[in-house]
Parts: C-alpha cells; structure tokens; sequence
C-alpha cells in the first residue's frame, strides 16, 4: 500500500484536529511500514524523581500508532485505539525528547496492529515498548 500522507500533511492533520497538543508532536520520517515521531518535552511531561512520565510517553506511542495508519489511508480522524499493552523498560532522562518508531505489523478493513519503540533522543537502548490495536472506522 502505497503512504497517502507524507511527513507534512500528517504535521497538518495534527494542527487541524488536534490544535490542543500538536505542538508536543514532530512527523520526522515516514516510510510505507513505519513512521518516527518525536515528543518534544517540557515540564508537564515529568513526573516527581526527574523523568518522563508514563502517561506522556503512552501519549507519545499512541500519537505514532494513529500516524502510522493515517500515513496508509490518509485521514480518518475516527481511527481509536482498541488495545495498547506498554512495557516501561528504563527511566527517560528530564530535558531530553523522546523519539518514537512505529511499525506496522497488519493493516485490515477494519483493525491495525503495529509496536512502537520509544527512546530517548540520542540513545540506543529503547525506555519502553508498546504493542498496540486499533480500530479503523468503515468507509
């Protein structure tokens, strides 16, 4: 399947249908199978002991999903998650972005399945992993 939205217009949809938070979100790769996403942090994103918090960085993994499979059918702003299962690996360094890679592992009629990484920028070992489902709503 061929990608029907690209780094820019995904930026866009988020700016259009998610004006409350897309300023958190940065596009920065798509591919056919995958899309990176960076979360750009501030202080609401930490939680007390000097890390990212765990809600923020499922934020940041379901962000990259619901972009992983807009990238493929383009924009269908109903698409919801229907199941996320997160393993929070190592703690997230405070003033450091994280950076998400989704990939999608299905893409059917009506479910998508996919697993995100997310570390933090600019080191190699993942901070959590996340496997998620969602639901994409009949044409």
């Amino acid at each position: 399947m061929d990608i029907k939205m690209d780094v820019d217009a995904l930026q866009a949809f988020l700016i259009e249908v998610f004006p409350q938070v897309h300023a958190d979100f940065q596009v920065l790769d798509v591919t056919p199978k995958s899309v990176r996403v960076k979360l750009i942090t501030a202080d609401q994103h930490l939680r007390p002991g000097g890390t990212i918090s765990g809600p923020t960085m499922f934020a940041l993994a379901d962000v990259g999903m619901y972009l992983a499979i807009l990238s493929r059918i383009g924009p269908e702003a109903l698409a919801v998650t229907t199941n996320c299962s997160i393993d929070f690996m190592r703690k997230p360094a405070a003033g450091v972005d994280l950076i998400c890679d989704v990939v999608l592992h299905k893409l059917g009629r009506v479910l998508a399945v996919g697993d995100a990484l997310i570390y933090s920028e600019g080191t190699a070992e993942p901070v959590a992993r996340a496997s998620l489902t969602y639901a994409i709503p009949p044409k």
